[in-house]
């Protein structure tokens, strides 16, 4: 029986091409370790995560090569890979820690390992996903709460069908082609001009393996949630506007290129849809011409919402290659939590940690996190080959810096970019 191919998505490929520059390595791999409570019943639970990925067919998707045309492509029509049970002690649980993340065979194979480890008198769940079949929404929101409610047996929620994945590619095949090339057309003037030495803080390493991985997270002062509850500018666009900033003011440019990844879900049906749906959009802005902080923001977060109506052209950016080196920004919000529930139950998340098989995906990702007590940290995971933890460190001070002068809506551009005094 001939199966059906599907294209893969813009992004999906963009992350596949991405990891073949490190293919060995787990850089595509969203993984999480959670110490269950002794209360939980892993039976139960396992049953509550394999009636999950049944009812997804992204759980079904196989990367495939189209036998006609040589092009990576993926199907829909594969068997469940069951939840694993594994049993250890202490001992060789901490060794085996240490292997839990590691790289997937691509083609034919299930892109997804969720294993049950019995140790001693204490319960783990191991969940690990490819990067190019889900997201950060898809893992901490959706995959977490469904398996939860589908455990207290809420089952009345999961009767109809869920959205497919495979149906959203078909439908994404009908856009037109004008529709797509004014959207493509959109993405090359925001990325025209984008320099390497110009756009990204200047590299202080240069002796390290490329892609090696390192993170630190470091907590702000000069912010906290309760600023946005009076504020009249969205939390997201005020920290893309403190990263455009940062980077402006360590390159000495003019202007400022990066990137922000967005959600992609749009509406309803999109927030229930397991699957790699995040975006990375470019977004370019030009300090020549000197403005107030007021009036940064509003441009700004118009040209954001602006960006968002291009979403179907962004193919342009990843088959091109244009924005592989940007600063990327990610408003993660509360997805890094430390502790989720199960059956009225903590699950706490226990650190899984990075091994050889580590890399980085981009020069600097700029992840803004929420704590609990209102409190943000900023977590810079960054390619230690071009940067250290002391350039890491003074791009965290800027940042904060920055943030604080960001409260003043009076304040112009130039000082905050060249200091008291400036003028454009």
């Amino acid at each position: 029986m001939e199966r059906k191919l599907y294209p893969l998505r813009p992004m999906q490929r963009w992350l596949i091409d991405t990891h073949f520059e490190k293919a060995k390595s787990t850089m595509m791999n969203i993984a999480f370790c959670f110490r269950l409570d002794p209360l939980i019943d892993v039976e139960r639970l396992a049953k509550a995560i394999n009636d999950t990925l049944e009812h997804h067919d992204i759980f079904k998707c196989r990367l495939a090569i189209d036998l006609e045309t040589g092009d990576i492509c993926q199907r829909f029509d594969g068997a469940i890979s069951p939840t694993v049970f594994e049993r250890m002690n202490a001992e060789q649980f901490e060794l085996r820690k240490e292997q839990l993340r590691a790289p997937y065979n691509l083609i034919g194979t299930p892109l997804y390992r969720i294993h049950i480890l019995e140790v001693d008198d204490q319960n783990y769940l191991y969940v690990d996903f490819y990067h190019a079949m889900m997201d950060g929404v898809s893992v901490s929101f959706l995959f977490l709460h469904e398996l939860a409610m589908r455990y207290r047996g809420g089952l009345r929620t999961f009767q109809n069908p869920a959205p497919s994945y495979a149906e959203r590619i078909i439908a994404e095949q009908n856009i037109s082609d004008a529709e797509l090339e004014t959207s493509r057309n959109y993405w090359r003037r925001m990325l025209d001009g984008f320099d390497e030495d110009k756009h990204l803080p200047p590299a202080d390493i240069h002796s390290r393996e490329a892609w090696a991985q390192n993170t630190i997270d470091i907590d702000m002062q000069n912010v906290t949630t309760d600023y946005f509850k009076s504020a009249v500018i969205k939390e997201n666009t005020f920290f893309i506007a403190a990263t455009m900033l940062s980077v402006a003011k360590l390159t000495g440019s003019d202007d400022a290129i990066i990137s922000w990844v967005h959600n992609g879900r749009i509406n309803r049906r999109d927030m229930k849809l397991f699957g790699l749906m995040i975006e990375q959009l470019p977004i370019k802005f030009d300090f020549k011409r000197d403005i107030t902080v007021s009036e940064y923001l509003a441009a700004l977060d118009a040209e954001l919402a602006t960006g968002l109506t291009h979403m179907p052209g962004l193919d342009v950016i990843y088959s091109e290659g244009l924005e592989d080196y940007c600063v990327s920004f990610i408003m993660q919000g509360k997805i890094n939590k430390t502790t989720y529930i199960i059956d009225d139950k903590p699950v706490e998340v226990v650190d899984v940690p990075q091994n050889d098989y580590s890399a980085v995906e981009n020069a600097i990702d700029v992840e803004m996190n929420v704590n609990d007590d209102g409190s943000y940290t900023l977590v810079l995971d960054y390619d230690a080959s071009r940067y250290s933890e002391r350039a890491m460190k003074n791009f965290a001070a800027t940042f904060d810096e920055i943030i604080l002068a960001l409260k003043d809506g009076g304040r112009m551009l130039s000082t905050i970019l060249h200091g008291e005094g400036s003028q454009s």
